[in-house]
Parts: C-alpha cells; sequence; structure tokens
C-alpha cells in the first residue's frame, strides 16, 4: 500500500515524516521524536491547556493565513500536513531572546511551578498573533483553555493586562502593580502614608512587536495552493485517510461505512483513549470545501459539518451585528451557548459536525438545535436528503438516525420571526469550560399581537441518554395566554414529565429535575418581558416582570479582575539586603521558554524501556488469576513485571509498612497495583497494560464511605483525643445547646505534572539512580532500596523539580518509584513511567474527606462555654500519614478561638478506596472547617451577626479588628445589606462572611523538624548550595538563595543551587508541613556562618578586597571551602495521654472576608470580592509569599465550593481528570481581590524573622463557602426558613440550588435513602 509524506514546519524548519503514525499525536511528537519538551502533557483530553501550541495554515476559503490555538494532546500528527506549527521554543529563549509574553508572565511573577506556564504563553501569544492589542476579556477568553494549580491566576492575568488596549490601566480600581494612579489612592486603603510598593516594574517590559514574529514559511504558501490530492497514511493498527473531494469521501464513506469522520479529534480521540474504542479507518473531511461552506439561505445560515466552532461564532457574530434584532434570537442563544463551550482550543478544532453526531446527552448544542428545528443535509453515494433535527433524530444513547454510508454535509440554522422568542442555558459545575449538567433550548411563538402561544419547543440535554424534547409539557401550553398560570401548568408537567430514575447515571437528580423547571421560569421570565416591551410598541398591554424577579433574567457577565497587594517594604539604605525584596523565582524566566527541564524531560537513554501500570478493577477481592498471554503478543513488550519479581521486600509504606509494591493475593480498592507492562514505548506498554486479564473473587463487604466504616467499627488504631477544662460543667453553665454535623469532601491535588518516575541501574553493586518528581528525596530512597534488597547508600535519589506537588507527591509518589525501580532491575535497563491523569488520579489518593459532629454549648449573647466534636476521616486502604493528619485536625478543632470547655475524638476510617494522604492544610482546614459549621449555627440559633458571636470567642480581642479594617469589612457589609433589603432581588441574594485562621507550624512527627545543607564554595569564588528541600513552585530554591545570600554578603547571581538529591545531603525530611523555609534556612545560615569565620582571617588581613579575593587566599592557605549545615526545631513534643506538650514552634494567622452572590434558580455563584490579611512575620520574599497566599486560597475556593470526587457505590472513581473533576479556573478569582502582608509583625523563632506560608492560607477560602451560607439564609428567609441549616462542603451549584428552598423545589421531592442505589456516593 502506498504511504504518502507528512509534510509540515515545526518553529520553521521543514519536517518530511515517511512512516506518519495516526495514533500519534503532536504532543508525543514533539517530546519524543523532535526532542522538544517545553509543550507539556497535563490530562491529555484536551482539559487543561499544558500542552498549547500554535497552528498556522493556509486557509483557501478565506484566502488567508489563520493562526489559532490548539491541544497538542489531541491534535493527530496526520491532521497538521502543510501546517506549520510553534512551539514555545520557537518564540524565544534564554540564550538567544525572549518574546515579551514570556518575560512578562515571569516578571509578574505568575509562573510558581512552571509546568502550566508553556500551554499559558502560547494561548496569549496565538491571541497576540491575531489581534496585537486585545481587551481584556479577549485575555480571559483565550485562557478559557487553560489551568495553572499553584498561582490563583491573579498575577498572570495582571502581567498580560499590559498588552491590552488599556495598557494595565485599571481604570482607579486602585490596582497597586503598575497603576498610574497608585500615589493619589494610597491614603485609602492603607492607614500608613508609606508609598505603594511594587512587586515588579512594567516600565522595564520589552515592548511587543509584532513585525518581529516568525513568519508562516513561504514554501507552505505555495505548497497550499497547488491542486490538493488524497493522503494516505497507514499505522500500526490504523489508516488515516485524507480525500480532498466530496465524492472521494462518499465513496470511502461507502468502502468504509463504520469509519469515523475526524475533524478535531477530541471526541474520538477521548473515545480511543479513555473508553477503549478502537477506529481502524479515519476519514478526515477537514479540507472539503463541500463541508466548509456558509452561506445564506432564505430561512437562516447554512454551515458546513466541518466548520469549527470559533468560526461558526465569528459568523453568527456579524450576523447578530448585521441583522434586525427579532431575526437573529437564535443565533444569539448559539453564541451564548458557545461562550462556555469547552476551551479556546478545543473550539478552534472542534467541528459543528462533529457536535451533532457524537450524539451527547450532554451537547451544549443539540438542544438549541433541536428547539429550533434545524435541518441536517444529510449524503450518501447517489442520495442526498434533509432531514430536521426532532425528537426522532437521537433513536438511543450517542447514536442518531443517519445510515453506516451516510455524512452529515450541513446544518441551517433558522433565523426567528417577530413574536419568536428563543433562549438557551447551561448549568455546570464551573462556569468556564467544563461539561453540563442540564443544557436546553426553549422557542416560542406567539400569535400576531397577542400573548397567545401559538407554537412552543422545549429541548432538554442531560435529563436522558439522549437529547430530549418535552412533547407533552409544550402541547399542554398551546393557545394559553402566557402568564402565572401557564407558568404553574408548565413546572407541574415538567416535573412529571423530565423524571429521572434516582440512580441515574450522573446523579444529582433532585437538583437535575429542579433545573429543568428553574431554566424554564428563567425563559418564561425573560420572554414575559421582552414580550411585554414589543407588545407594548404595538399598543398592546401585557404584564411585565415584576421588578424582584428582574435578576433572574440577566445573563450571567464576567467582570475583567482587579487586585491589590500590599507589603511592608525593606527601608531605604538596605537595598543591597536581597531578602525582604520581591525577587522573581529563580526558574520563572526559564519555565516560560520551556527550557526548565522536568522529570519527563531528560531525554530518553539509548535502551529505555517505558512502563504501565495494570490495576485492580475491584475494591475488595481476591486474585484468582493473572492471564498475560494477549498483552505479551503487543509489540514491543519485553516484560509483566509483579510481586514475584521483586528482589527485596515487597512490605512497604511511609511510616507503617502495611501496603505492598504489588498486590500479591488481594486487592483492597479500585486501582490497587497488581502489576506493570515494561514495553519500547508508551504506547505499546499502556496498550499491553489493557489486555492483562485478571480474575477475582470478590469479597465482602466493601466499605468506601465513612458511614460504612462506622457501621462496620473499622478504624485503624489509634483512636485519638484531646480534652481541656471540665467539658460536662461547660455544657451545664450553658444557656442552651446544639447538636450538628458537617461532611467535608475530599480532593485531588491535581498538581499539573503527574507523578513521574525514571530509574537507571548502574549495573554494579546494586546501584541505581532514580529521577523522580517527589517532595521526598530520602522516603523514595529508603522504600526503593527495600524492595530492591539492598542498603540505602546504593539508591541515588534526585529531584531537580517539580511541576507541582501540594503534598500530592510526599508519600505517594513512592508507590510508582518502586514499581518503576522494581521494573528496571528485573529488565537491567533503565525504565521511564510518567502517569497519564487518569491513572493518576485513581492511584494516587487525595485530601482526606472527613465528617464531624459536634455538641455546643453557649450563651445567649453567642460565646461559646462548651464544646464536644467527634471527627472522622477518610483514610482508605492503608494507614499512610492519616494518623498524623488526623491529629492536626484535632490541634485546629478551635480554630482561632478561645472555647474554656472542650474534648475533641478523631477516628481514622479504614475503607476500600486508594489510600488518601498529605495535601496543603494537612487536616488543619477540615478542623477548622467544622470549627467555622458550630460558629456559624450559634449564630444563626441566637440570631446575631456572625462577626460578634466571632468576636465574642476570639482568642485575643483587638486581633481580629484590626484585620477587619484593613480588610474593608464594614463598608461591604453595608452594601451587601443594602443588596438584600430592596426586595428587588427574589432570585439572586449576596452574602458577606469573615474568618479567622491560626496556622500551627512544625510536622507534628517530632524527628521530622530537622534539616541539613552543605555549602560549597569553588576557588573562583562562586557558590554551590544544597540543602534537603525540593522546590515544586514554591520557590524554596530562590528563598534559599536569598538566605544565603544575605548571610555570606554576596550577590544571589554568584549562588546557584542545581538539584535536591540523597548523596549530597542525606536523611532528609519531606519537603513539607510549610516548614522547608524554617528548617533549610536555618541549615544553611549554619553553614555559611561556618564559612565565614574559616574566611574571617583573610577578611582581617584583606579588608579592602572582595569576596573572590578572601576565596583565593583561603583556598591558596589550603582551607577547607564546603561545610555541612545543620538545623533541628527547639523544644518540641505533644504527648497524647496526658494531652500536655508543645506540639508547634509558632502559629501563623490571617483573616479574610469575602463577598459572593448566588443565583438562587441554579445555584451557580460569583466571587465578588475578597481581602486577605496574611501574617508571614518579615517576609523573605514578598512576591512569593503573596503568590502562596493566593494560590493557597483558590486551592482553598476549590476545596470548599466546586471540587468533587465522585466514588459509585463500589468504590470506582469516576472523576478521573478535568473533564469530568473541575478545579477553579481564571473566571473563578474574586472579580476584586486585596492581598496584604501583616505590617511590623517579626517572628523571632524563625529564620531573619520570617514566618511559614505554604499551607495556613488555604482555609481563608472557607470565607468563600460561609459567604455562600449567608446569601443562602437569606433566600431561605423568603420562603420563611430560619434558624441553623447543614451545608456540607463543597458548596456545589446542587448542594447551594437544594437549599434554597421554594416552589420549585418542592415540585422535585427526593427519593427516600435505601429504596434505590444511588450513582454516586458522599465518602
Amino acid at each position: 500500500m502506498t504511504r504518502d509524506d507528512l509534510v509540515f514546519f515545526v518553529n520553521g524548519k521543514k519536517i518530511t515524516e515517511k512512516n506518519a503514525e495516526p495514533e500519534k499525536t503532536l504532543l508525543t511528537y514533539l517530546r519524543r521524536n523532535l526532542g522538544l519538551t517545553g509543550t507539556k502533557l497535563g490530562c491529555a483530553e484536551g482539559g487543561c491547556g499544558a500542552c498549547t501550541v500554535m497552528v498556522s495554515k493556509y486557509h483557501p476559503h478565506q484566502n488567508r493565513i489563520i493562526h489559532y490555538a490548539v491541544n497538542a494532546c489531541l491534535a493527530p500528527l496526520c491532521s497538521l500536513h502543510h501546517c506549520a506549527v510553534t512551539t514555545v521554543e520557537g518564540i524565544g529563549s534564554m540564550a538567544s531572546k525572549l518574546h515579551p509574553v514570556q518575560e512578562r508572565i515571569a516578571k509578574a511573577h505568575g509562573s510558581q511551578c512552571g509546568f502550566c506556564t508553556p500551554g499559558i504563553v502560547m494561548s496569549m501569544y496565538a491571541l497576540l498573533r491575531n489581534n496585537p492589542q486585545p481587551s481584556m476579556h479577549d485575555v480571559q477568553e483565550a485562557f478559557q483553555g487553560n489551568l495553572c494549580r499553584c498561582t490563583g491566576y491573579r498575577p498572570i492575568l495582571e502581567g498580560y493586562r499590559s498588552f491590552t488596549k488599556d495598557g494595565g490601566c485599571c481604570g482607579g480600581k486602585a490596582q497597586s502593580n503598575g497603576c498610574c494612579m497608585t500615589n493619589e489612592h494610597t491614603q485609602e486603603h492603607d492607614s500608613s502614608t508609606l508609598p505603594v510598593q511594587k512587586l515588579y516594574d512594567q516600565s522595564e517590559f520589552m515592548p511587543l512587536d509584532p513585525t518581529q514574529e516568525i513568519i508562516f514559511p513561504p514554501e507552505l504558501m505555495s505548497l497550499s495552493k497547488q491542486p490538493q490530492r488524497e493522503l494516505r497514511f497507514a499505522g500500526e493498527r490504523v489508516l488515516w485517510i485524507q480525500p480532498c473531494s466530496l465524492e472521494e469521501l462518499l465513496e470511502l464513506k461507502a468502502t468504509y461505512p463504520n469509519a469515523k469522520l475526524v475533524v478535531g479529534n477530541t471526541e474520538v480521540g477521548i473515545e480511543m483513549k479513555f473508553k477503549n474504542l478502537f477506529y481502524p479507518v479515519i476519514l478526515a473531511p477537514a479540507y472539503i470545501p463541500e463541508l466548509n461552506i456558509i452561506q445564506n439561505t432564505q430561512d437562516g445560515i447554512q454551515v458546513g459539518a466541518s466548520v469549527t466552532l470559533t468560526v461558526l461564532g465569528d459568523v453568527l457574530r456579524a450576523a447578530v451585528k448585521k441583522l434586525p434584532a427579532h431575526q437573529t434570537e437564535v443565533f444569539k442563544a448559539v453564541l451564548e451557548q458557545l461562550r462556555w463551550f469547552a476551551g479556546q482550543q478545543i473550539r478552534n478544532v472542534a467541528a459543528v459536525g462533529g457536535n451533532i453526531m457524537t450524539a451527547s446527552p450532554i451537547s451544549d448544542l443539540n438542544p438549541v438545535f433541536m428547539a429550533a428545528s434545524c435541518k441536517l443535509t444529510v449524503m450518501s453515494k447517489g442520495e442526498k436528503r434533509v432531514i430536521e433535527m426532532d425528537g426522532k433524530f437521537f433513536p438511543g444513547y450517542r447514536k442518531t438516525i443517519l445510515k453506516p454510508e451516510e455524512i452529515l454535509l450541513s446544518i441551517e440554522i433558522p433565523y426567528t420571526r417577530k413574536g419568536q422568542y428563543f433562549s438557551a442555558f447551561k448549568q455546570s459545575p464551573r462556569k468556564e469550560d467544563d461539561i453540563a449538567i442540564v443544557t436546553c433550548g426553549m422557542n416560542v411563538f406567539f400569535k400576531e399581537q397577542s400573548n397567545i402561544v401559538q407554537s412552543i419547543r422545549i429541548s432538554y440535554g442531560g435529563m436522558a441518554p439522549v437529547t430530549v424534547l418535552a412533547t407533552a409539557t409544550c402541547n399542554r401550553l398551546l393557545n394559553r395566554q402566557w402568564n402565572e398560570e401557564l407558568l404553574e401548568e408548565a413546572c407541574t408537567s415538567l416535573a412529571e414529565e423530565m423524571n429521572l430514575s434516582p440512580s441515574a447515571p450522573g446523579g444529582m437528580v433532585t437538583y437535575r429535575r429542579t433545573l429543568t423547571i428553574s431554566l424554564f421560569y428563567k425563559f418564561f421570565l425573560n420572554v414575559q418581558h421582552k414580550l411585554s416591551l414589543d407588545l407594548l410598541k404595538e399598543g398592546v398591554t401585557v404584564e411585565d416582570v415584576r421588578p424582584e424577579y428582574t435578576s433572574a433574567t440577566e445573563l450571567f457577565q464576567l467582570d475583567s479582575p482587579s487586585s491589590v497587594q500590599l507589603y511592608q517594604a525593606v527601608p531605604p539604605g538596605y537595598s543591597d539586603d536581597v531578602v525582604g525584596q520581591p525577587i522573581m523565582h529563580l526558574s520563572a524566566l526559564k519555565q516560560a521558554t520551556g527550557e526548565a527541564i522536568y522529570c519527563d524531560d531528560i531525554p530518553c537513554y539509548e535502551n529505555e524501556l517505558h512502563l504501565a501500570l495494570v490495576t485492580s478493577t475491584k475494591a475488595h477481592a481476591l486474585i484468582k488469576s493473572i492471564d498475560t498471554s494477549d498483552a505479551m503478543a503487543v509489540p514491543g513488550v519485553v516484560a509483566f513485571i509483579s510481586a514475584k519479581d521483586i528482589p527485596g521486600s515487597n512490605m512497604t509504606g511511609p511510616v507503617v509498612y502495611d501496603e505492598t509494591v504489588f498486590a500479591d493475593d488481594k486487592v483492597t480498592c479500585v486501582g490497587h497495583i497488581v502489576g506493570a507492562i515494561v514495553a519500547d514505548t508508551q504506547a505499546h506498554a499502556q496498550r499491553a497494560a489493557k489486555a492483562v486479564k485478571i480474575s477475582y473473587e470478590e469479597l465482602q463487604p466493601v466499605i468506601v464511605t465513612i458511614q460504612d466504616a462506622i457501621a462496620n467499627k473499622s478504624f485503624f488504631q489509634p483512636v485519638r483525643s484531646i480534652e481541656r477544662g471540665d467539658v460536662a460543667q461547660g455544657f451545664k453553665d450553658s444557656d442552651h445547646i446544639l447538636h450538628g454535623e458537617m461532611h467535608i469532601g475530599g480532593q485531588e491535588q491535581f498538581y499539573l505534572e503527574t507523578n513521574c518516575t525514571l530509574a537507571v541501574p548502574r549495573g554494579e553493586d546494586g546501584e541505581m539512580e532514580l529521577f523522580v518528581s517527589t517532595q521526598s528525596a530520602s522516603k523514595t530512597q529508603a522504600l526503593v532500596a527495600k524492595a530492591l534488597g539492598v542498603s540505602a547508600n546504593r539508591v541515588v535519589c534526585r529531584v531537580k523539580r517539580m511541576g507541582g506537588g501540594f503534598g500530592g507527591k510526599e508519600s505517594r509518589s513512592t508507590i510508582l518509584s518502586t514499581v518503576v525501580a522494581v521494573a528496571a532491575h528485573t529488565v537491567k535497563r533503565p525504565v521511564r513511567c510518567m502517569l497519564d491523569r487518569d491513572e493518576d488520579m485513581l492511584v494516587t489518593g487525595g485530601r482526606h474527606p472527613f465528617f464531624g459532629h459536634y455538641k455546643v454549648g453557649y450563651m445567649n449573647n453567642g460565646r461559646v462555654m462548651a464544646l464536644e466534636v467527634t471527627l472522622y476521616s477518610n483514610a482508605g486502604n492503608s494507614l499512610d500519614l492519616s494518623l498524623s493528619i488526623l491529629e492536626r485536625a484535632l490541634f485546629h478543632m478551635d480554630n482561632s478561638y478561645n472555647i474554656p470547655n472542650i474534648r475533641g475524638t478523631g477516628y481514622v476510617c479504614k475503607t476500600n478506596l486508594p489510600s488518601n494522604s498529605a495535601f496543603r492544610g494537612f487536616g488543619g482546614p477540615q478542623g477548622m472547617m467544622i470549627a467555622e459549621s458550630w460558629m456559624s449555627d450559634v449564630a444563626l440559633s441566637c440570631g446575631l451577626p456572625a462577626e460578634e458571636v466571632h468576636t465574642n470567642s476570639l482568642l485575643l480581642p483587638g486581633e481580629e479588628d484590626e484585620h477587619v479594617q484593613g480588610g474593608g469589612f464594614h463598608s461591604l457589609q453595608s452594601t451587601s445589606g443594602q443588596f438584600h433589603h430592596r426586595s428587588q432581588h427574589r432570585w439572586t441574594k449576596r452574602g458577606l462572611s469573615i474568618i479567622p485562621t491560626k496556622f500551627g507550624i512544625s510536622f507534628t512527627a517530632v524527628f521530622l523538624n530537622q534539616a541539613g545543607a552543605l555549602v560549597l564554595v569553588y576557588s573562583d569564588g562562586s557558590v554551590l548550595l544544597t540543602h534537603g528541600g525540593t522546590e515544586m513552585g514554591q520557590g524554596l530554591h530562590t528563598k534559599m538563595v536569598q538566605v544565603a545570600s544575605k548571610t555570606l554578603g554576596i550577590p544571589c547571581s554568584k549562588i546557584h543551587i542545581t538539584e535536591t538529591s540523597t548523596n549530597t545531603v542525606p536523611n532528609t525530611s519531606p519537603t513539607a508541613a510549610s516548614a522547608s523555609s524554617d528548617l533549610n534556612g536555618m541549615a544553611i545560615y549554619n553553614a555559611c556562618q561556618t564559612l565565614l569565620q574559616r574566611l574571617q582571617p583573610y577578611k582581617d588581613k584583606n579588608p579592602k578586597g572582595c569576596w573572590e579575593d578572601w576565596v583565593k587566599a583561603a583556598y591558596f592557605d589550603r582551607v577547607h571551602l564546603s561545610a555541612n549545615g545543620f538545623y533541628k526545631t527547639p523544644d518540641l513534643g505533644y504527648d497524647f495521654e496526658t494531652n500536655s506538650g508543645r506540639p508547634f514552634n509558632y502559629f501563623s494567622y490571617g483573616v479574610a472576608v469575602s463577598e459572593v452572590e448566588i443565583d438562587c434558580l441554579t445555584g451557580s455563584h460569583k466571587n465578588l470580592h475578597t481581602s486577605i490579611v496574611m501574617d508571614v512575620g518579615k517576609s523573605l520574599n514578598p512576591a512569593l509569599d503573596i503568590g502562596q497566599v493566593e494560590g493557597g486560597f483558590m486551592q482553598g475556593l476549590g476545596l470548599f465550593t466546586l471540587e468533587e470526587l465522585r466514588y459509585s457505590p463500589d468504590g470506582y472513581l469516576y472523576t478521573r481528570g478535568p473533564g469530568m473533576y473541575k478545579i477553579p479556573a481564571f473566571g473563578d478569582i474574586p472579580i476584586e481581590l486585596k492581598v496584604s502582608l501583616l505590617r511590623d509583625a517579626p517572628n523571632e523563632k524563625a529564620i531573619f524573622s520570617s514566618k511559614a506560608v505554604g499551607e495556613p492560607p488555604l482555609f481563608l477560602a472557607a470565607s468563600v463557602f460561609y459567604a455562600i451560607k449567608d446569601a443562602i439564609t437569606a433566600a431561605r428567609a423568603e420562603s420563611n426558613l430560619t434558624g441553623p441549616f447543614r451545608l456540607d462542603s463543597p458548596a456545589t451549584p446542587e448542594r447551594i440550588r437544594n437549599a434554597c428552598e421554594d416552589k420549585f423545589t418542592k415540585l422535585c421531592p427526593p427519593a427516600d435513602p435505601g429504596t434505590f442505589i444511588p450513582w454516586a456516593v458522599q465518602v
């Protein structure tokens, strides 16, 4: 068979690929074939944007060159014939010249771990290539498909605001960085008269020069203009055919009726990777002229099936501008859906035809097309027919009525008429780039000059296995007046017609049923309002919407954010002192150019192999047999590794050895590692791993939830308790007693770089070198040595940097490292494995879900006298670090409040889930969240303002007051109050909350509070610094260089840190507990002092000399120029037996006030404002510290309002990637965000009077949760519901909507628990 050459350009270089593999993505080709590792793999499903690159091509239909951002992880290599690809390496580098897009994100402190940075840089670059002066709205839109887990997004938007038309002027919203009005507005938000300090100087930015960009290759231009011919690329299993005419396509479809048509590969790519579907023939119709048409017809606009969603949006926007408003109702509805349709990178390649033919039951557009009765033209060889998109178009789940040999040619989107009204709605957990819970299109046409319904069509997605029409309801509404009666009838009818089984896939059944009604109600109000205005023009009067309901008709608008950052500057005269200066992260520029090397970016070794895990599909079972015959037959497979291959011990675990490297005879969770396949490529290894057949004998009980564990008494020992005062007497003395409970969901760390290990056997004495993305180099070394049966001195573990860690790589990274090391030892070749996102989420566990039960005794004024709390944490199938996490939760169960009589008891639940582990906050946020829950209940019971009840119980009255003024709490309170009390907002409510936090700093395991450092001074005066901490984006290395620079009195440029390794500093503690700067900083200080003492004599001899002179003199005098440093935190230790001791070295304090707005009909909320005051002592680096505060806050925002891990009742995790699991996106940051670092608060207990900052700020996001609860309280009051109510975390739209009880929720009562098996359970 003839194979064609694939010709394309990458960064201006021509590439002719003779053996193009249809199953290979552009990302794999860039990274493995071309060695361009700047483009990163974050999720492999187009959901995180880490792999964004720019594609340019000549577009024959538009006769111009188009540039657009794409997800390289989904783009098939074969789709790039005659395209030019630009990656992050192609636009600038450290060696040649940075591009302004790269420079600004780094200098604005928008890159922490740096793993998402190249993708964000390329999204911005593609925007600027198309629009050199974008608006802020354009910038926000360009980032809809990009995620970042470290920064909290604010610095990225702010750095890139400088490219916009307004050029970084915030319009006087007092945004300190680069604001032209700063000096006049200083008094307003800062009591002192110190000038506002900037975290960076915008005037230093290089200007953007659009004429300097890479040109489109002229050779491609001439190639693209030549007549095209059919192309065929044959791979190992798949044939890719790109026909060039409609005839060819129809001929091929007749020959291969089951072939898939692929334009953007945004659906087929996912199916082949995650759903194990296999398509041997792929047809690529992207370039066929008839499928790209856009033409106006008599009835509407006809759009070819290959037209991308981005182009569709442009066409419809132009039509809306040009045509009279009454004609474009459907167009506006489609545009409204497109606003929230995936991210820019997906819209740029996904075709409108693919969206229809995928036939997804939760499609955003199909309900709109169906409600509008769009006409579809379909064709096969010899036949062409036009069909209407109606209730029969989708006969079953993901099926359409097209015959196998037919293709969809085009869709006609109709104009609307006078008297016709159309709306579309989409409700999803997160606004940006999210799959829908319920979508709908609604279309009504009235008889002339009246409000009597002539025809109506309502279509829903997410309410059945297919997109459905609510025919029964619509029939009932014909010839009726559009008024309250019609509304009542419609709601009752919809509640009956749109019924769902309580076990329906997707869960959230009550919420989905309520949404069908609530969304219709929004449509009803919209139409009532427009109709009354339109009829008024014709002299007919009908009732308009009541003013207090108007807010329910407003479309969601995203305002562009503004922010302020305040910190205490280094006083003048100390400016050569680097400590306290907002120095940029040392690797930020490298991260922005893609030159920073992460674990998987290390070039492949000559004979290297790739590993894929084989994991359990049962939660609790015996392994009967493992059949690897099919797997071993896959090309390139070298070995299957399992428990029998382990030379040392199969027992492993971070604290107690209660886990196995490979499951031996029994599995105790879905995702339990049973074995591993080693093969020549990752694709082969993964394909073979899926082919391994394991047969099980299932065991009972399967314990998944905390409630299951309580019922089965399945707990790890010991049970912990802490007590102070006389609890029984405290309850006797109280005026009132209340009981309550709360559940806090777990959270996936979602570091952008998944777990990765490269193991290189050294071939002698059992030596092995490991390159690992881990926070615990020493623990990795120890557990690998144990598995290999060698002593630790034969194993070296090296960590350059991580693409995020957040605790997820503190202990769980070793489950992969030990497997890879055993495999490398067995095959005696280097072995590499970087987990795919779905594997990583499945096997590594996350933050512990908690359930808390409390009994509170309090006085009439809200002062809490006695408290009894019982905490349960869901630990999963092994102990891991769960006991320490539970202890920290108990230490923080009173948050910042002084409760005289208190008792806390904690149980660690043993369940059949993958073991949960450390995550930023380490149990602290869960303990404090329960505390705020009983505080909120007490306030609601007393009917007093929450902040008054807080103040009555605070540890140090007066401390919060300073924070309150800093946050501008009182002015916010008045605006929020006005919003409520003006009764004009029945369906939109605002809420406000202020939350303090107090976080203990130290490892609760005393022996971990130690650190070592090694400082080497070379004879040229340069210094090499090594310490026990690892860099995961938090800027630890940057701070350590600052500490050494200040101590030695030399500039930072003379000091370098290459990596963390176990052969330079032994027995290191994990980089965790926020204590790494404290511990390693003191160790470095200690080592530097030793060196200074040795150099002192040479300084005395030559006082006018410089550093280099003294170092040389010492070297020639044979002085030892390397020093070890060591530090241990003094006087720590807590005894649970006697309830006494000092668990923490000191506390970090903070307070936040937040204001939110909720939509009571859908449960969506908007974060309007947050002000944070954080006590970080005397900051070592305010830029990094503010970055940690904002990043921690956003992670907390995810924990408390968005992120929901969903498990089936038998322990299967549904949420395995960004598609189902939503972390905060760019659009989730508060519209106004103020962060102040507390002034004049030095902390003598840590290095240079600083304080730890990593974990403490995370809990401040609880202010958003309790602001939401405050808003729900106002909504409930409208239905005459008062007093405490339970709101579990996270406060998702589902929970918010269900808590705002009203006449609509009454129509959809939930099924009784126990009468059905739910789709998902609360673990």
